[in-house]
């Protein structure tokens, strides 16, 4: 039962060095490697440092439960700040919405002020008869749950996704049939869709022999992982302890069915539903289940939309994430494991590597979605973002190609720049 799985996991999360010690081949990976890295000088004091699985965040939690404030207090800002992050607020249903900015603005809170101020807009808290304070300790729990040494899966990655959902569920296509319901697991599940991710991915996790890896078959691991840790904090928290015991098992499926979609491996799975849908032309949005559906694409669409964003921003991202992929081939390499794909700093730059997700990962999907809004000035300004956003990657890759044939008399490319050359002007 899923009560079962989520307490199976809370328990091992809490004994995460002792389990994987007695896996035996990789016993420092879980917990030590991150803080032994040559980036730990980049990661801030071991007292910042906190872990790669998340066990501390229960004592966290439960001191926040109990009425103890940290010691860092979230709010030490000054009116001028607070009021720039107001009146960032106020137009957070714009597409250039700057989270990076906010972040600053809120002291690396973003993602909770954002939360509380969307479920306010949206009337969730009217209709749901929320706790203010609660709704408040149970997002600071989700905010703690990410690990800020990741340069990519952290909490302004997270608010981030949940400002792009916040767009995509204003669209008039689908805003017309959502309910409060609907829109309360769109925001929920945005904002934890990544909650305490290790930095790494799940090859990664299976090749190491992580106890995650055993305890969900290799399946979905960092999803199941999210939507575990979720549904444990609601509970924990008791935000929808005053809801019938059906409404809230209904909820913890639904939202687990949201995070578990966007597993990138499951990709195509989604997107040739989508596409059969809109062919078919038999998409029904008074349907429940087809409902869910597009929310799940949603989701999908938000989680991946970096690309879509403003120049400035976009490379930010790209940089970001590249740099996580770095660090876990910098780690596969000093363990003597496979380097992973995308993971080897020496072979897969950073154009190479984002004109393959921009070609294969991020146009087809969002070009459908474009076709399910009907060409909205959303849609259109996004699709208008890639594709030069795509276009000035290239440009890079250009003039690293041409860089390094000024260097190298043979004029010889490395064969993964030429490939990906090709890939990326493949439509």
């Amino acid at each position: 039962m899923c009560t079962q799985d989520i307490t199976g996991d809370a328990r091992v999360r809490g004994q995460t060095g002792v389990l994987s010690e007695r896996r035996g081949s990789y016993p420092f990976i879980d917990f030590r490697l991150l803080n032994s890295t040559t980036h730990s000088g980049e990661l801030g004091t071991k007292k910042k440092v906190k872990r790669l699985l998340s066990f501390q965040r229960y004592f966290h939690a439960s001191r926040l439960l109990c009425g103890i404030v940290p010691q860092a207090s979230l709010y030490l800002l000054d009116e001028d700040y607070l009021g720039q992050a107001r009146h960032m607020l106020s137009k957070v249903g714009m597409w250039d919405f700057d989270i990076f900015l906010f972040d600053r603005l809120t002291n690396g809170n973003s993602l909770v002020r954002l939360l509380c101020h969307l479920f306010n807009v949206h009337g969730l808290i009217h209709h749901f008869q929320l706790d203010m304070v609660t709704l408040h300790r149970f997002l600071v729990m989700v905010q703690e749950d990410y690990h800020s040494q990741n340069p990519y899966h952290n909490a302004v990655h997270a608010a981030d996704v949940t400002q792009a959902m916040h767009c995509y569920l204003k669209e008039p296509k689908l805003a017309n049939f959502l309910t409060p319901l609907d829109i309360m697991l769109g925001l929920l599940a945005a904002a934890a869709h990544d909650v305490d991710h290790p930095g790494v991915n799940q090859p990664f996790l299976i090749k190491t022999k992580h106890h995650l890896a055993g305890l969900y078959q290799n399946v979905s691991v960092l999803e199941n992982h999210h939507w575990r840790s979720t549904i444990g904090m609601l509970r924990e928290s008791g935000l929808l302890a005053h809801l019938p015991k059906e409404m809230i098992q209904d909820i913890e499926q639904q939202l687990g069915s949201l995070i578990l979609a966007t597993d990138i491996n499951r990709q195509n799975e989604f997107l040739i539903r989508l596409k059969a849908h809109l062919d078919n032309q038999d998409l029904r949005l008074e349907d429940a289940h087809d409902r869910h559906f597009m929310l799940q694409i949603a989701l999908k669409c938000a989680d991946i939309c970096n690309p879509c964003r403003l120049w400035e921003t976009s490379k930010q991202w790209s940089e970001r994430v590249c740099e996580e992929f770095y660090r876990q081939g910098d780690l596969e390499q000093k363990f003597e494991l496979e380097i992973s794909p995308l993971c080897n700093q020496q072979k897969d730059t950073i154009p190479s590597i984002q004109i393959g997700f921009m070609s294969y990962i991020v146009e087809p999907l969002f070009e459908k979605w474009a076709q399910f809004t009907g060409d909205t000035p959303l849609s259109e300004n996004m699709l208008s973002h890639l594709r030069r956003n795509k276009a000035n990657w290239r440009s890079l890759l250009h003039k690293q190609h041409s860089s390094s044939r000024s260097n190298d008399h043979s004029g010889q490319v490395t064969e993964n720049e030429d490939q990906t050359l090709n890939e990326g002007d493949t439509p």
